[in-house]
């Protein structure tokens, strides 16, 4: 695959979709633990500390924002509870270690 076409589709990738993948790709990281409790906190609607989404660096809190606005449109629930079982999924395997 060219470096273009493989740009093109990052592009296009949805933010829940981004947010899947950097959970799974990257479990140990902040943002991966940032984006889980994200997360679980929009589908569950209890509180999330906004202050977390400002310790990412610029890239990761831009997805957190393009997330934001995907869940509030709601459009896309199959991707939506993918990553809902993702997060899901990370919280319970950080809470065993």
């Amino acid at each position: 695959m060219s470096l273009a076409i493989y740009l093109e589709r990052q592009l296009l990738m949805r933010a829940i979709k981004k947010a899947r993948r950097l959970i799974l790709g990257q479990p140990d990281s902040f943002a991966a633990k940032t984006f889980a409790a994200l997360i679980l906190s929009l589908e569950n609607e209890t509180v999330f500390s906004i202050s977390e989404l400002y310790k990412l660096d610029l890239k990761e809190f831009e997805l957190a924002i393009n997330l934001l606005e995907e869940w509030r449109l709601d459009r896309f629930y199959e991707g939506k509870a993918k990553l809902f079982d993702v997060s899901v999924h990370y919280h319970q395997i950080t809470q065993a270690s």
